[in-house]
């Protein structure tokens, strides 16, 4: 009965992370369905590496590997399609499709759009980015703890940008964490797409409730993902969309307002900041770049991703993480589960997996050098040219 209780207890999790993942898939917000979709991966490849002879672990399995392969099309360019995941549903909550988790309707409402959550992400879990942590320390961090040493007050409106999957979110998280803040989360995409004409009202909801929030002595974060989506710049632009932009800007000089010194803060997160209008960037004080990782960076990713697989004593992470230069941290933490799907995967194909004390294989220096042959960075040199051609005109940190 133990055994049938916490494996139920992870399905029902790695359940959860998908539903929300695809969720988030069809509203468009794609770095938090990649996040989604991560959780799901790793909590089903916990259920199979616990009960080896669970009776559904090939559903698993090729559960997770499509996940992966959404992964990989979600960090991609260009259009992305919806995701209809084919695989056979296990229990009656899985049965439900991406249309019927979403609505059909094309609007969603307030409640579904911005997510109340509650980080528990800690700074160690933030690899490497030491510039753009100490930044973000002492706009954030330091004045929460001493505003009596601020005569000045601080900066409210934080902006990062860089590379998709280098850790944007995970830095705005980790500093939730630290202050104890409410962090609200919002999709700008979604926004302009899925609130229609009630957009402009939206927004001012938005920073009421972290202004109510602050001011009763909590601090208050809003996060806004893909923030170029909402204050980008606009050669077409409709009345809705002017409306929406100039609300925005009333809303952040609302919270910037020197003279009230709450702690209510404005994260936004870009991977196009060449796309903003200048009155927006402005009106973010600190603007961090999130590169991708160095070489001392992916060596601690690296450890941190293969600390619970099982590693041929033969492999050199060191080397390996020489190999994967230009790689984000998205990307490494794919070849590591991308490695370990293939292990387990053959253990199934092999028909032994029905034994529990069946194990798969160490994974070899062969199985990472194999995955990166078929895998490029998702971030192309040119643009990484981009990205530091825009943080030397405009940086602030």
């Amino acid at each position: 009965m133990i055994q049938m209780s916490a494996s139920q207890e992870l399905e029902q999790a790695a359940t959860k992370y998908a539903l929300e993942a695809v969720r988030l898939d069809k509203q468009g917000s794609r770095g938090m369905a990649i996040t989604m979709y991560q959780k799901g991966i790793s909590t089903l490849l916990k259920l199979v590496r616990l009960y080896p002879n669970y009776g559904l672990n090939t559903v698993y399995i090729q559960r997770a590997q499509a996940y992966q392969e959404r992964i990989k099309a979600l960090q991609g360019q260009g259009p992305v399609q919806s995701f209809q995941p084919q695989q056979e549903r296990t229990t009656e909550t899985m049965d439900q499709s991406p249309e019927a988790e979403a609505g059909t309707d094309g609007k969603a409402s307030y409640d579904e759009l911005v997510l109340d959550e509650k980080p528990n992400v800690r700074w160690n879990q933030v690899v490497g980015l030491d510039p753009a942590k100490k930044a973000i320390k002492e706009a954030i961090v330091y004045p929460v703890e001493r505003p009596d040493l601020f005569p000045l007050g601080w900066p409210r409106g934080i902006l990062l940008f860089g590379p998709p999957g280098c850790g944007k979110t995970l830095v705005a998280a980790a500093v939730a964490t630290e202050i104890n803040a409410a962090f609200v989360s919002v999709d700008a995409a979604s926004v302009m797409s899925k609130w229609l004409g009630e957009a402009e009202k939206n927004v001012a909801k938005l920073f009421a409730q972290a202004r109510k929030t602050a001011n009763n002595g909590r601090p208050a974060i809003i996060f806004i993902d893909e923030l170029d989506s909402l204050i980008g710049m606009h050669s077409n632009e409709v009345g809705g969309e002017t409306r929406v932009r100039n609300q925005f800007l009333k809303e952040m000089d609302g919270v910037m307002d020197k003279g009230k010194n709450i702690h209510a803060y404005v994260i936004g997160a870009t991977n196009k900041p060449w796309a903003l209008d200048w009155p927006f960037i402005r009106r973010f004080q600190k603007r961090i770049m999130v590169p991708l990782p160095d070489h001392e960076a992916r060596l601690s990713m690296l450890k941190l991703y293969t600390a619970n697989l099982h590693l041929s004593s033969k492999v050199d992470l060191d080397e390996f993480a020489r190999l994967a230069g230009g790689f984000s941290g998205s990307d490494i933490r794919d070849i590591c589960q991308s490695a370990h799907l293939r292990v387990i995967g053959e253990l199934f194909d092999s028909g032994k997996a029905s034994d529990k004390h069946a194990k798969p294989r160490p994974i070899s220096t062969d199985d990472f050098k194999g995955i990166l042959a078929d895998r490029k960075p998702s971030v192309s040199p040119r643009v990484v040219s981009s990205y530091n051609e825009w943080s030397e005109a405009f940086k602030a940190l």
